[in-house]
């Protein structure tokens, strides 16, 4: 099996960074932008897709995603296709692993999972966490008075195509959620791994990807904090799957961001995830449709 870690940085290698680059049996890809520091990271015993790399192989999605984002780790996700990957890990340089990361890897295989749904039609992840008053990053805001009206309606046999690995510490939350209850430093646990027949948000920081989910999962550019969030609703919708939540494997020692800043990247979220989950067949109209037609594009491209 084939498997790759995917990340972006502007920093110089973090602590987790570098647990990261040391997994045995992973290739790591770093994804540059103009910000990274370059040196820092060419010559390595990883791959680093320069800037002027990304804007040679990929020219029409890199003008379509712009610069200085996230998003630029699409690329990342686009070499290890490229290059046979049969799952890719994307995570985040301030999510320092644990020593047994990796190790609960079940993506492509099929386990007997329970199965929890809500009567909103979208999964909250944290309601099955010790922490239940939070809520997950991308969930519709206007249902989350009834996203505490979970059910468990017995095991189900999946195969698993998105494993979404929780995180300590400073957990993926909104900037409202982060605003009212300020978690920090928390342990988050679960009884067992979970998933659902809803559509479940899940995010970029800690999350496995099998191969053939790939030309339908990015990180989409131009729509805020949705980025990663409304690209793993898209997967879920595109190839009929849902994520198995498993335990944390990181604990997050969040970069400095301003929460004011982040609430402002999220009103877009905030006014329009309801409505984009209810006309996922129409997409188009909330997506800058040409960059994701140019991402599986460059997919299918490396599957000829």
């Amino acid at each position: 099996m084939k498997k790759f870690i995917v990340t972006t940085t502007i920093n110089p290698p973090t602590k987790a960074f570098l647990k990261f680059a040391e997994m045995q049996d992973w290739t790591m890809i770093v994804v540059g932008d103009l910000k990274t520091p370059h040196s820092d990271f060419e010559n390595k015993d990883w791959i680093y897709l320069s800037p002027s790399y990304q804007e040679e192989n990929f020219p029409e999605l890199s003008e379509a995603i712009g610069w200085n984002c996230i998003m630029r780790r699409n690329f990342g996700f686009i070499e290890a296709y490229k290059r046979g990957a049969d799952v890719v890990a994307s995570v985040d340089d301030d999510n320092i692993p644990y020593d047994e990361w990796g190790k609960d890897l079940i993506v492509g295989e099929e386990v007997t999972v329970p199965i929890y749904d809500c009567i909103t039609g979208v999964l909250d992840p944290m309601k099955l966490t010790n922490h239940k008053e939070l809520w997950h990053r991308g969930y519709p805001i206007d249902r989350l008075y009834e996203s505490k009206y979970v059910e468990y309606v017995g095991e189900r046999r999946r195969k698993v195509l998105i494993q979404a690995s929780l995180w300590d510490g400073d957990p993926d939350v909104d900037a409202l959620c982060r605003l009212t209850y300020a978690p920090k430093g928390l342990e988050l646990t679960i009884e067992k791994s979970f998933s659902s027949n809803n559509y479940i948000p899940f995010n970029s920081q800690n999350t496995f990807i099998a191969r053939e989910v790939l030309p339908c999962f990015m990180m989409l550019p131009h729509i805020g904090r949705c980025d990663d969030i409304w690209g793993g609703y898209l997967a879920q919708f595109m190839f009929d799957t849902r994520p198995v939540f498993t335990k944390a494997t990181v604990y997050q020692e969040r970069n400095e961001q301003s929460v004011l800043k982040n609430l402002e990247d999220e009103l877009f979220g905030y006014k329009n995830t309801s409505s984009f989950l209810n006309s996922l067949v129409n997409r188009d109209a909330y997506l800058p449709k040409e960059t994701f037609h140019a991402y599986k594009l460059y997919c299918q491209e490396y599957d000829k």
